[in-house]
């Protein structure tokens, strides 16, 4: 017998439908073997394919325009072949834009709206003539099923709804025999109550039909009905965002903990908030100093940081006197109003190799962890060898690693062996990683039980120093670095340290590297937010010696040929254009008192007001080392060298074009913000006027469909790789290609009332943000609201008449009210989802909030070596006792509409 699939698609001239799937007739997923699809008019299609034997077949259609491909949305389709019967599947094309494809995800699917199966499945009829109901649809409250009700006997005559069987969730079914039925056969689904089977929701619009089955001999048709069409106001909840090292309980040893998680989900329970978002966590350790507290410059996207451990759980020491000291540690480090980086890792890694020592023989017997070994073996153990040779050689810089500083998995094997005299060396990272999988583990299925979802980060970057660049280096451009353009956060621009992508490289397996990163990822979290995901249109690359990002350029980008500068009506003059321009009329204005000794000793004057820096300060990492020596015993930088030094650095910024690296002739990128050099503001007026045509082209049109391209051959790939929820850092310089391609893939925006996206508005108000995005007060790389009301007066008293709608005199700080009145402005928000920062809503209590607004701030971008230690004034058991606080929470979050019953 044989399997007709017929599928209503408007196409444009030109265009065809295909389709693809698991068996060969189908191609096995090779487009260039597909089956195409005959079009019979008003929009049909239909394709027909033999059947051999009993079996399940996964397939999906694509779109075929030229050379260019499009798949449908969503996972793979499937259904049951019966060699003895036609099967006819009628199937509608699942839209990439739709918000509800959302609901299809991990936090929906497996938290939210989880329904357990029955633990009796039902009966499925065997009917040789039947009609097969199949309907996605995820947003059932956990009281309720979904039904169906027609005009037929079976389908209840319009007045008793049949309940579907939700076996497989959130995929409901019910088929009935066709022998006898009469067409056209209508039909609607509606939402029952579970217990007494009436109906609470019909869905809206008109009557479903089934024209006709031609049922003249054994046929299964199979209706594949894509959504419930809802009738309730969209769905929208409510999170809270926290790193987990600034939790703070009286359990944990100075720092937040996994296991305080715990204590933070039964807070989110009691005030209403469905999903916690997290910094990353995975290991940062490379140089045992406060720079490792920086958790985006991670040396394994794998491993997770031994700081989360929760030492009680790994056990108790033997040592009685041992644990009096580290007990005496623990009260120490927790009584500080902040994160002792160092202090909590230099104990907790003694402990981590005194509890080892005592348990190591035991736990490695035990089943659970050798599972754990064999499952993550291919990336634990190169690990663990890094580790081992990280702390032999005092440095993660591989390459001083000497006979070590190329990976050679053999070499590693050897050194990894378990009959190595050093092995203990190695094995206390398996047993750490172990536990700490162990108790994060617990943690998420803890919360998965409370109906809350985790959330967690993806860093745009890698360290250059990691394990990643160590075993897999033509994976990344190791000669560059990435950072960001300027911005209202960081006018220098930002510098990161880590090195680029090779895209291209990744490409040639379909990104496996990215896959085997969110894979991992998704065993804890349920969605992630893409930490820059303008990095997958094009990233802002500096060059290796150079500090600043005001020095980077695009990458991938269309840098300008000298014939393209000539058109814009410059004539280009290499040296005035693209080395540093330094007259004697304006060196004061930068050194004031120090220009004399600035002239003698930094500088050359080939001619007269005319300098250039000496050739060992040729790059302003060479002027930056040149006064790192003064800082190397720990002493601070005496103000006189800082103006110096910070003078120094900028003269190199005194540039207007900038040498693209990689294009076979010379070309140029036109240096970000330019407008704000000396080298600008001396130009005639005409050139001026050519140069800012230039720089508006270059930087606001010429790459769009160039980025969009870009963007679309990699982030299906990434959004695909698995089931959770995507949310998307698009802030920044945003080219209008991102909104398209983040609506076209359904990954969520992110809007901040500060930070608009129409640079010609100071302010956007919560009300104007998309569905289709998180909405926020803060961010960790921003101060506070209380600390940002504080920053400038003739501001806030514009946001206090234009988006608080009061008049008079704004008070001088944030008061409890006002915070109250911003955290409702979000949660009353048209977004999908509104996220706070933890300080912005305990800013809403007066008794509970921290007086020392300052220390809340987490990150300051512009800050290379910003200390990460922000920690919670409240303890998590406090903040559970403030039973007036969180009722006032729970309310406006319930009164807002963000506590859906599902």
């Amino acid at each position: 017998m044989k399997a007709i699939f017929r599928i209503n698609y408007h196409t444009h001239w030109g265009e065809s439908l295909w389709i693809s799937g698991s068996v060969k007739t189908l191609g096995k997923w090779d487009k260039n073997h597909a089956l195409q699809m005959e079009y019979s008019g008003n929009g049909e299609w239909e394709a027909s394919l033999n059947l051999g034997k009993n079996e399940t077949i996964q397939y999906k259609y694509f779109l075929k325009r030229n050379e260019n491909i499009v798949w449908e949305s969503g996972n793979n389709r499937l259904f049951d072949a019966h060699p003895h019967s036609t099967i006819e599947i009628r199937d509608f094309w699942r839209q990439h834009t739709n918000p509800a494809n959302t609901f299809f995800t991990k936090p929906f699917t497996g938290v939210f709206m989880k329904l357990t199966p029955p633990t009796r499945k039902k009966k499925q009829s065997n009917y040789s003539k039947s009609v097969l109901f199949r309907l996605r649809a995820p947003r059932v409250p956990r009281n309720m099923m979904v039904a169906i009700i027609g005009n037929q006997k079976d389908l209840g005559n319009w007045k008793k709804p049949i309940a579907m069987d939700c076996s497989e969730f959130p995929l409901w079914k019910m088929s009935f025999d066709i022998t006898q039925t009469k067409y056209p056969i209508d039909y609607k689904y509606v939402i029952i109550d579970k217990k007494n089977k009436e109906i609470i929701e019909w869905e809206e619009g008109n009557e479903r039909s089934i024209f006709y089955i031609d049922n003249s001999s054994e046929v299964i048709h199979i209706q594949n009905d894509e959504e419930f069409r809802y009738s309730n106001p969209a769905w929208k909840g409510a999170g809270v965002a926290v790193p987990v090292f600034s939790l703070r309980t009286e359990e944990s040893f100075g720092v937040g903990e996994f296991n305080d998680l715990k204590k933070l989900v039964d807070w989110c329970v009691l005030a209403g908030q469905k999903m916690i978002q997290l910094l990353p966590v995975n290991e940062t350790v490379a140089t045992h100093s406060w720079l490792d507290s920086y958790p985006y410059k991670s040396i394994s996207v794998l491993a997770l940081h031994p700081i989360y451990l929760n030492l009680e759980t790994l056990g108790t020491l033997n040592d009685e006197k041992l644990n009096d000291e580290f007990n005496l540690a623990k009260d120490v480090l927790n009584s500080k109003p902040f994160v002792d980086y160092v202090q909590v890792t230099k104990f907790k890694s003694r402990y981590f190799k005194l509890i080892f020592d005592q348990e190591w023989k035991k736990v490695k017997r035990t089943k659970a962890y050798k599972i754990f070994f064999e499952e993550n073996r291919e990336w634990l153990q190169p690990y663990a060898a890094f580790c081992f040779l990280r702390d032999r050689y005092k440095t993660s810089n591989f390459r001083e690693w000497g006979p070590w500083s190329k990976f050679l998995p053999d070499k590693i094997s050897k050194l990894t062996n378990p009959k190595a005299k050093h092995h203990e060396h190695i094995a206390v990272h398996y047993f750490i990683q172990y536990n700490l999988d162990q108790q994060l583990k617990a943690i998420v299925n803890y919360a998965h039980e409370h109906g809350v979802a985790l959330k967690g980060d993806i860093p745009v970057g890698i360290s250059p120093d990691s394990i990643e660049a160590w075993t897999e280096p033509k994976l990344f451009n190791l000669k560059g670095q990435t950072g960001a353009p300027p911005d209202d956060f960081a006018v220098l621009g930002q510098n990161w340290g880590f090195p680029t992508y090779n895209w291209d490289e990744m490409a040639k397996d379909d990104f496996a590297w990215w896959r085997k990163r969110l894979n991992m990822m998704a065993k804890y979290f349920d969605a992630y937010r893409i930490d820059h995901i303008l990095g997958f249109f094009r990233i802002w690359e500096i060059p290796k010696n150079t500090l600043h990002g005001l020095l980077g350029y695009f990458k991938p980008a269309l840098p300008l040929s000298l014939d393209e500068i000539t058109d814009y009506g410059i004539w280009f003059d290499e040296k005035r254009f693209t080395e540093p321009y330094i007259r004697g009329h304006f060196l004061h204005e930068i050194f004031g008192k120090y220009t004399d000794e600035v002239r003698m000793l930094y500088l050359d004057e080939p001619e007269y007001n005319v300098f250039e820096l000496k050739k060992e300060f040729k790059t302003q990492r060479s002027i930056y080392n040149h006064f790192t020596p003064e800082t190397e015993s720990g002493q601070k930088l005496s103000g006189k060298n800082v103006i110096i030094r910070d003078g120094l650095i900028s003269l190199l910024d005194e540039i207007l074009f900038i040498h693209d690296p990689y294009s076979e002739h010379l070309a140029y990128h036109p240096r970000i913000t330019l407008h704000y050099t000396y080298s600008y503001s001396e130009l005639d007026a005409e050139i001026k006027n050519n140069i800012d045509n230039l720089y508006i082209d270059f930087f606001y049109k010429r790459h769009e469909e160039f980025w969009k391209k870009e963007a679309l051959s990699k982030l299906p790939f990434i959004v695909n790789a698995g089931n959770m929820m995507v949310c998307g850092e698009d802030l920044g310089m945003i080219p209008e290609s991102v909104p398209y391609v983040m609506n076209e893939l359904n990954i969520l925006s992110l809007e901040i009332q500060r930070m608009p996206k129409n640079p010609d508005i100071e302010f956007t108000h919560p009300a104007d943000a998309p569905y289709m995005s998180v909405c926020t007060t803060s961010t960790h790389d921003m101060s506070t609201i209380r600390g940002w009301w504080e920053e400038n007066r003739e501001r806030t008293q514009r946001f206090y008449h234009t988006m608080l709608g009061r008049n008079g005199q704004a008070p001088y700080y944030a008061e409890p009210w006002i915070c109250k009145e911003i955290v409702n402005q979000h949660l009353h928000s048209s977004a999908m989802w509104t996220i706070y920062p933890i300080q912005d809503l305990v800013a809403m209590d007066g008794t509970l909030r921290w007086d020392q607004t300052d220390k809340e701030r987490i990150n300051v971008p512009s800050d290379e070596r910003n200390q990460w230690k922000y920690r919670m004034i409240l303890t998590l058991e406090e903040l559970l006792r403030a039973d007036e606080f969180n009722e006032t929470l729970s309310q406006m979050i319930r009164h807002s509409g963000r506590l859906p019953e599902v």
